[in-house]
């Protein structure tokens, strides 16, 4: 069995012989890595739960082993007979390397004793966005296990965590000067169970820093999404004097696109979302927000005398410019507060007269389609297209016994095949991808043993994707390290699917 990790290096030599230790292996090194020694020592402690062994394993600063923006990144690992050395300039680097030793340490200790093969890895990432996005606004997933998920994902140098906080069916970020954000929308019906009362469900400041934290230390960036201005059924429910018709709404048990979304004649909405924007850069350090901006239906603006009158203002002729409008007014409070907006590739739509931001980056969700119309207009864009491997809500594959959202699938080798640089890009467009990620969408995952089995191992093989260097994909291998693999996410209690492949 071919125990090679995942994502496959960018160089891995096996040489002849193997590196044999006693206990699990300790960590030594610069000072300047102690933060990422002590926690993948702890990782090895709870994942063999074996007794300490000797210092195994010397982690070294060296100069950058790689130019430009992925070098942080880059590590160079040998084993040989005598021990383990791993080498990289920046901690991110020594982070990487570790979780890579990780996984042959996983393969290969039974018994109190660790072998593993002689061999040298030189390895760096192919795009500095590696994502995975979790919709928590659907059903609720508890800290506990976005901690476990942020710790497995890292194993497979995943480096952002999207994590998508609010929608129609639930809001869960705390805004203190407006708490009936959480105390009306936070709440859910319970359709599965109705003798379940209804319950709040989010986050606190204390926990949401915490996991920031938490990811941090693994090296993964949290990126906060809003979804504006449709997909708001939470906030209307909270405060309806934000929509088009007064209400009264309520939050949604169903899945789908609702017309009720965010006023655009109404100002009052600006001081609500500076409140939200001011709530997420105290939270959440990253540079980024996203605000979603997907599936906003503009028939309440079509009627509603506000909009209408803001029509007329703004010399529009349709009111689905008003989306445009709003956009462009929410990345400017978010520019204003030294944060750099996301948006799905509608926002790209409507936007003849006012234009967006030069600092908007696009997210493709739809296809590929709006990575490429918005990489030609010079703007960076991050590919996570539904029909291309990207969509972890799918079934694994066709038969009526599998769980997933419809019809809709997205096989393993689906989601291996996914390249965030499409034939259509010129070398200018390619240089404008940050990368791609992977999205699980929580309408029917109601529990986190579901959400593991929906995300792996097809984020294994988007990983790989993100990752490893285009000229070395390679499915059979990649197929042929799979069983290995999956025996270390047994380990780490992830539950898995284990069907067909393609």
């Amino acid at each position: 069995m071919e125990i090679g990790p995942i994502p496959r290096p960018a160089r891995l030599e096996y040489r002849e012989g193997i590196f044999q230790s006693t206990g699990i292996p300790g960590i030594t090194g610069d000072q300047a890595f102690a933060g990422e020694m002590a926690l993948v020592a702890e990782q090895f402690r709870r994942d063999l739960g074996g007794p300490p062994g000797k210092a195994a394993v010397v982690c070294r600063a060296v100069p950058p082993l790689r130019e430009g923006g992925q070098g942080e990144e880059a590590y160079r690992l040998m084993v040989t007979g005598e021990g383990i050395s791993l080498e990289a300039s920046a901690g991110a680097g020594i982070y990487r390397g570790l979780q890579t030793l990780r996984q042959f340490v996983l393969s290969g200790y039974k018994d109190n004793t660790l072998t593993i093969p002689r061999l040298t890895i030189e390895d760096y990432p192919r795009f500095p966005w590696r994502g995975c996005m979790l919709d928590v606004s659907r059903h609720f997933y508890t800290p506990a296990f976005i901690k476990k998920l942020l710790d497995v994902l890292s194993l497979h140098h995943i480096n952002v965590f999207h994590w998508h906080l609010t929608d129609d069916q639930g809001w869960r970020l705390p805004v203190p000067a407006y708490p009936e954000l959480i105390e009306t929308g936070s709440k859910r019906r319970n359709t599965r169970n109705p003798h379940v009362p209804e319950v709040k469900q989010f986050y606190t400041p204390e926990e949401i820093r915490e996991l920031v934290s938490y990811a941090g230390a693994r090296h993964i960036m949290v990126v906060p999404e809003v979804d504006l201005p449709g997909h708001t059924k939470a906030v209307l429910a909270a405060y309806p004097e934000m929509g088009c018709t007064g209400g009264p709404y309520q939050l949604e048990d169903r899945h789908g696109i609702f017309p009720d979304v965010l006023c655009a004649g109404n100002d009052r909405i600006f001081d609500l979302l500076g409140a939200v924007f001011d709530t997420l850069t105290e939270l959440f350090p990253a540079p980024y927000v996203h605000i979603g901006g997907d599936e906003v239906p503009s028939s309440r603006w079509d009627v509603c005398p506000k909009c209408r009158r803001r029509l007329g203002e703004l010399g529009f002729e349709r009111a689905r410019q008003l989306q445009g409008w709003l956009t462009v007014r929410f990345a400017q409070m978010l520019t204003d507060r030294h944060k750099i907006p996301l948006g799905w590739d509608e926002v790209l739509e409507d936007t003849e007269k006012l234009g967006l931001p030069d600092e908007l980056v696009i997210m493709s969700w739809r296809g590929s389609e709006g990575g490429i119309t918005a990489s030609s207009m010079g703007r960076r864009v991050v590919m996570a297209p539904s029909n291309g491997g990207c969509y972890l809500d799918y079934r694994n594959y066709d038969s009526p016994e599998e769980p997933g959202a419809g019809s809709r699938i997205t096989r393993v080798y689906d989601a291996y095949l996914t390249d965030p640089i499409t034939p259509e890009m010129t070398g200018e467009q390619a240089a404008l991808v940050l990368g791609g990620q992977g999205n699980l969408w929580s309408e029917l995952p109601y529990a986190s043993r579901w959400a593991e089995y929906m995300l792996f191992p097809r984020m294994c093989a988007l990983a790989e994707a993100f990752w490893s260097p285009r000229e070395l994909k390679d499915f059979a291998s990649f197929t042929q390290r799979l069983p290995a693999h999956q025996k270390r996410l047994d380990m780490l209690n992830i539950l898995q699917y284990r069907g067909p492949l393609q």
